[in-house]
């Protein structure tokens, strides 16, 4: 069932996931997941009221985030030589989970905002099960962020077909001849519904900055005290603005 929560006004819980496929992922293309994560209210309380106001930090949400991988199991690789293991489930009233699992297909909750870097591997194909987890979280979601080349493995799961999007720069002539069904644009980030996505590596953090701006932003607001506290790019979609 597609998520009905009004991310700029949750009753509950947010849940955030980011999707790890068998393949390496550019650790560059998640980083900007952090800017959320500064919005939690946990985190928040061990701010000092000289970086975020006392009134504004009051306004933090409830996030919990969820690193997923098919099984769940062992570790997932990030470049760098780095690695990360999926979460351990959390449990809410609302989605009791298995004590001590880890995030996987089968254990995660329905998500409520979705995030997929780039596999970097130009063979890389997703299996099955990875092919349909995606169209699930598609389906259950409110918000679908891909950045970078993360878009290739929702585009292989068809649910960018008719949708306007962007891409890295290099890849958008191929992409027009082969996946004529999306219109590609040049941009650094693009909105179209619930679908977010970014052209490469650091227009990431352009995409997370005016997703964040939408439903936490404005004059006053926490989305816009940490952007500043954190000076992240102020810049159009646009690449020659």
């Amino acid at each position: 069932m597609p998520s009905s929560i009004d991310l700029s006004n949750p009753n509950r819980r947010i849940e955030i996931g980011v999707l790890l496929m068998s393949g390496m992922t550019e650790v560059l293309d998640v980083a900007p997941i952090d800017l959320i994560h500064g919005m939690n209210k946990d985190l928040l309380e061990s701010i000092p009221d000289e970086f975020v106001p006392a009134d504004v930090r009051a306004k933090g949400l409830d996030i919990g985030f969820h690193w997923v991988s098919e099984s769940g199991q062992g570790t997932n690789r990030l470049t760098s030589g780095m690695s990360i293991v999926p979460t351990v489930c959390t449990s809410t009233s609302r989605f009791p989970s298995p004590l001590g699992e880890k995030d996987s297909f089968a254990t995660c909750p329905p998500l409520d905002i979705v995030l997929m870097g780039a596999v970097l591997q130009q063979d890389y194909k997703p299996n099955e099960a990875e092919l349909a987890f995606i169209r699930k979280s598609y389906e259950d979601c409110a918000a679908f962020l891909t950045i970078c080349g993360g878009m290739m493995q929702p585009l292989q799961a068809g649910i960018l077909k008719g949708l306007t999007c962007t891409a890295p720069q290099q890849m958008i002539p191929m992409l027009r001849q082969t996946a004529p069904e999306t219109n590609w644009v040049e941009k650094r980030w693009v909105r179209d519904g619930k679908v977010w996505t970014s052209g490469v590596l650091l227009n990431g953090q352009d995409l997370m900055v005016a997703f964040v701006r939408e439903y936490w932003g404005g004059e006053g607001s926490l989305g816009e005290a940490l952007i500043q506290m954190g000076c992240w790019p102020l810049r159009s979609a646009n690449y020659d603005e």
